[in-house]
């Protein structure tokens, strides 16, 4: 990787002045959320759809893991080629092709007449929702700064939250009124009014469309990354079935394990990696990444199964299931911008510590759910709880990681924290299985209560262990706590 750039020469004092937003920024961050609220927005379609899908095209809880599987995937794998993508070859351009890619895949699922065509076509929309979200916030990290940064992230986070309140509702009432097929469709005004305002951003702003010529995609890295988590993923949905000593099962898990392991290899031997290692020897980077690993696997267990169990184990409607964890979205839109100013003058320590710690707590409060199924009492108090921890947790996190790097690297840094939140997911989703005893009962549903609260739990305490706030607002930091370190500048890593 080449040299990281120096710091900023600007005066503590210019970086603390307040700037009045410009139409150009307005417009970026426009972009930069209805970008994004493609992807989430999916995310909870597909959730309250699972049940529905399952009855139509069969194939149980397996289905309704790949169905999970196949876009965090090609996602997670695929978001760090994204990243450089977006880094070597404009943000604009990238952002383009990923919202035509996840239209055109959105429409197969929803025609889909095999759950093997919609797994395939889940596969293709992971890839076009790779380039999304990393192209989206580097945009953000690149036209503002300081403080107004944290307010952006902030804003972001509050308002791509919007789609967990469009995606339950509208998503619910197409699975119970009509199909679960046109909930899948139900992305297509957002993508069309981001390709529109992508078109008047690029007409006066092309010169801060930054790339660089030399950008080139390491299709071996991705092949070693997609191949080696599919087959480690592979082998975790399918043990519950087949059993750890089947020959199938060890054949996937040890030659994902190998080609993960020949990636990393690959990435410290290429001039242009797609994981740039060196970014892990700034501290709020490793650690960051770490407690995101912890803290949205521990999402992605926790959406998945309050989701399906509220429909096949609590008899709720698709609308009613989805609605459930309306609350968490209310709170999350509400606090978001205004934690995100806190953690940009506090620091985001101390919210990345209490927030995950909070929602272990809402977590262990859903363990109240018993056979006399009541919402309010069982499930409400849980996820009002769980709603706090999570709008003191996001905006800080997310923060405290590209905060920790040059803006030049921003787009590489979002891919690569994407990344790990994906993948998160995508491992705590193949373990459900595991985790619920094959099926999803009472019980199973109580022991993944369990399971999520000790990840959050895990991710508070990481965080308090190895986040670092910055000595002025606005300034990268460094592993030490010192600012100005980018990129592999001033410390040794975690």
């Amino acid at each position: 990787m080449a040299d990281a750039p120096e710091p900023d020469a600007e005066p503590a004092p210019a970086r603390r002045t307040a700037v009045p937003r410009t139409g150009t920024q307005s417009l970026v961050l426009w972009i930069a959320v209805l970008g994004s609220f493609v992807s989430f927005l999916d995310g909870t379609v597909v959730t309250v759809a699972l049940p529905a899908i399952v009855d139509e095209l069969g194939g149980g809880i397996t289905t309704q893991q790949w169905t999970v599987d196949a876009y965090m995937l090609t996602l997670g794998s695929l978001i760090l080629v994204a990243g450089s993508i977006s880094d070597g070859f404009g943000r604009l351009r990238v952002l383009r092709i990923g919202l035509l890619g996840f239209g055109a895949s959105s429409l197969v699922i929803a025609l889909a007449p095999t759950a093997a065509v919609l797994i395939g076509a889940r596969f293709v929309q992971g890839a076009a929702g790779a380039l999304l979200v990393p192209s989206s916030l580097a945009l953000i990290m690149t036209h503002f700064r300081g403080p107004a940064q944290g307010r952006a992230i902030g804003t972001w986070t509050g308002a791509t939250s919007a789609a967990m309140v469009v995606g339950p509702l509208v998503g619910g009432l197409f699975v119970d009124l009509a199909s679960w097929r046109l909930a899948f469709l139900i992305n297509v005004i957002p993508i069309a009014v981001t390709l529109w305002l992508l078109g008047r951003l690029a007409r006066h702003d092309e010169a801060r469309d930054v790339r660089r010529p030399d950008a080139r995609i390491d299709v071996v890295s991705a092949a070693l990354a997609a191949l080696g988590l599919g087959g480690v993923v592979a082998a975790l949905i399918e043990q519950p079935n087949l059993g750890w000593t089947d020959p199938r099962i060890l054949t996937l898990l040890t030659t994902g394990i190998v080609l993960l392991a020949m990636f990393l290899v690959r990435q410290t031997r290429v001039p242009d990696p797609m994981l740039p290692l060196p970014l892990f020897r700034t501290g709020n980077v490793a650690w960051g990444n770490g407690a995101t690993f912890l803290i949205y696997g521990a999402l992605s267990l926790n959406g998945f199964v309050l989701g399906v169990y509220l429909q096949e184990g609590a008899g709720l409607t698709a609308t009613a299931a989805g609605l459930a964890s309306l609350p968490i979205t209310l709170i999350l839109m509400a606090a978001s911008s205004r934690v995100g100013a806190l953690s940009g003058r506090l620091g985001p320590r101390i919210f990345m510590t209490a927030g995950p710690l909070t929602m272990a707590v809402g977590a262990l409060l859903l363990l109240l759910v018993g056979d006399d199924f009541s919402y309010w009492t069982q499930v409400l108090p849980g996820v009002v709880v769980f709603g706090l921890g999570l709008a003191l947790t996001v905006s800080p996190l997310t923060s405290a990681i590209l905060g920790a790097v040059d803006p030049s690297r921003s787009g590489i840094a979002s891919a690569v924290n994407n990344a790990v939140s994906r993948i998160a997911g995508l491992i705590t989703v193949a373990l459900i299985g595991t985790i619920v005893g094959g099926t999803l009962d009472l019980a199973g549903f109580h022991r993944t209560a369990l399971v999520t609260a000790a990840l959050l739990a895990a991710g508070g305490i990481v965080s308090w262990i190895g986040i670092r706030n910055p000595a002025a607002s606005g300034d990268p930091v460094g592993d030490d706590g010192t600012p100005g370190a980018r990129d592999g500048e001033g410390g040794d890593g975690a």
